[in-house]
């Protein structure tokens, strides 16, 4: 990392946006980051699995997992938080995870322009080299609405 300060900060971030609401409620964790990329950890829970008989964590908690990585990766490579929206976020899942081990989901934002960010990233049990899926995202840049003047 760079010895510039940041404004966004993602894993002071992380905290609040896991204090609350569905990321809170999956246990999402602050795992890493660098200046364009962050990397968020879910931890292996038994009432987080998929298909009956199968030990294999459900694929609902990791689109969310990646979709929150994917957003941190954004506002860290902006250098702040301003609202934007899922357009596209396709997950190709490779194998399923290991039985009792947390998902890691590392999303880089890889282009910005003036309305949307770009982002791709992966899904992984311990070892990046052989990942759990693959995602490509694309998010729309909300602008700040600004006070509404009345024509006059």
């Amino acid at each position: 990392m760079t010895g510039k300060v940041r404004k966004f900060d993602p894993a002071e971030a992380t905290k609040f946006f896991t204090a609350r609401g569905h990321s809170g409620w999956l246990g999402l964790t602050y795992s890493d980051h660098g200046d364009d990329w962050v990397e968020l950890e879910l931890p292996w829970r038994e009432d987080l699995l998929g298909e009956e008989g199968q030990r294999v964590l459900a694929s609902g908690p990791i689109l969310s997992l990646m979709d929150m990585a994917s957003g941190m990766a954004i506002w860290r490579t902006m250098d702040e938080f301003s609202a934007i929206a899922t357009l596209d976020l396709r997950v190709d899942y490779v194998r399923p995870a290991r039985e009792g081990a947390s998902v890691f989901g590392r999303s880089q934002c890889y282009r910005l322009t003036r309305s949307a960010a770009f982002v791709r990233g992966l899904a992984h049990d311990g070892d990046a080299e052989d990942p759990v899926a693959h995602i490509q995202a694309v998010f729309m840049k909300i602008a700040p609405q600004g006070p509404v003047v009345p024509n006059g």
